[in-house]
């Protein structure tokens, strides 16, 4: 079945960077729009950045200059480039995919795991 598995993640000092993947793997006919979201305890979770299909990217104000998502639409597989990290980027961040199994099924969000990212001030 559909798999999304991030990685990247883990400790580095304010200033530093880090780059997170998301593969997804599976019975997959289409991807569509992926994107990587993020939650520390106790907050809902928020949005971080998104990229259609043909690569036009949304970032939260907060990651602005900071981030850089991409994708690899022949590996299935999307990219977060965060650059400049401060504490408050600490979170658990997830990828999400909207994928069509087959092209009689709708489009549906999967979702990864998650990857812990700890930013040290």
């Amino acid at each position: 079945q559909v798999q999304l598995v991030e990685s990247g993640g883990g400790l580095v000092q304010a200033g530093g960077s880090l780059r997170l993947s998301c593969v997804a793997s599976g019975s997959i006919f289409s991807i569509n729009d992926m994107g990587w979201y993020r939650q520390t305890p106790g907050k809902q979770r928020e949005l971080v950045a998104t990229i259609t299909r043909g690569g036009s990217t949304n970032y939260a104000d907060s990651v602005k200059g900071r981030f850089t998502i991409s994708r690899d639409n022949a590996k299935n597989t999307v990219y977060l480039q965060m650059n400049s990290l401060k504490p408050e980027d600490t979170a658990v961040y997830y990828c999400k995919s909207d994928i069509r199994v087959v092209v009689t099924r709708p489009w549906r969000d999967y979702w990864g795991q998650g990857t812990q990212v700890t930013v040290s001030s």
